[in-house]
């Protein structure tokens, strides 16, 4: 059996879509009973991802951990270290850890944190496999009602700065893939989708798939830090999101589709694929 933690999440819940349909059992670990809903598990784990005894419980009986903490987690180093332990005294075979394209960046400090996660991981004496994702194209989603409503894609950095974009399935085909097999021991694999694109393309994509034109923009930095403070974002969240966005308008962050390919044995999910596939005709 696997242990997938974040299992609530849309990246927890698509690893364990992808499991299931691999016929591999998991184990879900949930922050709160009711999130338990109809997710395709054997059982589940409810509780703080802070709390050891709670580790040493969930280890149990694990061959392996699928590790991913919530989005901007702060403890997320103290979790790692706190996964190894308890996996190696359980005897887990393997772990493995979500983390994020190129978290060597200090500029992007959630990036930074996930990078001390790798080295706990390195050091625990497991054996294991990281995979570093790049932003999901079911984040455009996110944009849909000012796509829709106004054709405009408003982001708070340079609309020519270019990025790789990866479909969330195709990442977690990789997972299950990665989990379920043999020989990905040490590796460290890249998850990025066949293309990098600018903002500017992305719209054009978009307006492509949906039938009118849709505009990139920019909005100032300034006034998304004004609105994500006012939508009751917490502190510690809007400066690590504004960092990446200052980040992103100098040097954008691309990677490269080639890993996942092999991954997959077939060529990386593109934007407009992904798209035809969210808007069907």
């Amino acid at each position: 059996m696997i242990l997938v933690t974040g299992a609530a999440g849309k990246t927890g819940k698509a690893v364990l879509d992808a499991l299931a349909r691999s016929g591999q059992p998991a184990r879900a670990w949930l922050r709160r009973p009711e999130q338990a809903g109809d997710l395709p598990a054997a059982d589940t784990v409810v509780g703080d991802l802070g709390d050891p005894r709670l580790w040493a419980e969930a280890c149990i009986g694990m061959e392996a951990i699928y590790l991913i903490c919530p989005n901007m987690y702060p403890r997320e180093q103290e979790v790692g270290r706190l996964a190894v332990k308890a996996a190696r005294l359980a005897g887990v075979k393997r772990i493995v850890y979500h983390s994020v394209l190129h978290p060597q960046t200090e500029e992007m400090p959630h990036h930074w944190q996930k990078l001390r996660v790798e080295e706990e991981i390195f050091r625990g004496g497991l054996p294991f496999t990281i995979l570093q994702p790049c932003a999901y194209m079911q984040n455009l989603l996110g944009y849909l009602e000012d796509i829709t409503t106004k054709a405009k894609y408003v982001v708070p950095y340079n609309i020519r700065a270019r990025f790789s974009l990866v479909d969330l399935a195709d990442v977690a085909l990789a997972a299950a893939r990665v989990l379920t097999e043999s020989g990905h021991d040490g590796a460290i694999y890249e998850l990025a989708g066949p293309e990098n694109l600018s903002s500017e393309e992305i719209a054009l994509t978009l307006g492509d798939r949906l039938g009118s034109p849709v505009d990139a923009a920019q909005m100032s930095l300034e006034e998304w830090e004004l609105s994500a403070s006012s939508s009751g974002m917490l502190t510690g969240t809007v400066r690590a999101l504004a960092a990446m966005f200052r980040y992103y308008d100098s040097y954008g962050l691309i990677g490269n589709g080639n890993v996942l390919g092999w991954l997959l044995d077939r060529s990386p999910t593109s934007l407009s694929q992904f798209l035809a596939r969210t808007f069907p005709d």
